[in-house]
């Protein structure tokens, strides 16, 4: 049995080239989250090797602590102890400012709505957030997704896996455990 492949519009198949731009855009936002996602929970590693605690202790408390901001604060204060040496404590906090800069990126992506024209060639983003000034307040800050918007998230992705692989360095010089 054939799927019907039309629509009201005329032939799904004259409009797949257009709504290639659509996929692009949503698989390069699936590998933002993906790369994301995989390379915070190295922190628990982080944590584990800092608090000299072990793996299953390190995860109930990523896991409890409910927001990337809370996790990378956590490691820098336990980075930032006196017992720890400066070195690894540098190594440490360099990985977690670059975490930190990059999460700004993943941030909109993870918290905005999406609208695309009907080809699906045209995208923005509509951010879910409220801005407060003295007087006024805004929300729904409304961006295009245009190629050098694709080109910064290619670019957000390929340092984060820089940051994974930087992380996980750090995890092996230390034997921190695993």
């Amino acid at each position: 049995m054939e799927a019907d492949m039309s629509d009201p519009d005329g032939d799904v198949r004259q409009r797949q080239p257009a709504m290639k731009r659509f996929h692009e855009i949503l698989l390069l936002i699936g590998q933002l989250n993906y790369t994301w996602t995989n390379t915070e929970s190295l922190l628990i590693y982080l944590i584990a090797g800092l608090a000299n605690v072990d793996k299953e202790t390190a995860v109930i408390i990523f896991l409890t602590l409910n927001t990337t901001r809370a996790r990378i604060e956590l490691v820098e204060r336990l980075a930032k102890m006196a017992k720890t040496p400066s070195d690894r404590r540098q190594e440490i906090l360099a990985a977690t400012q670059q975490l930190g800069r990059q999460a700004k990126l993943r941030n909109k992506y993870s918290h905005c709505i999406y609208s695309f024209d009907e080809t699906g060639d045209q995208a923005s983003t509509q951010l879910m957030a409220i801005f407060d000034s003295k007087d006024t307040i805004k929300y729904g800050k409304i961006e295009q997704i245009d190629d050098a918007e694709l080109a910064r998230i290619s670019e957000a992705i390929d340092q984060i896996m820089k940051i994974n692989k930087g992380i996980w360095g750090i995890v092996e010089r230390y034997s921190f455990p695993r």
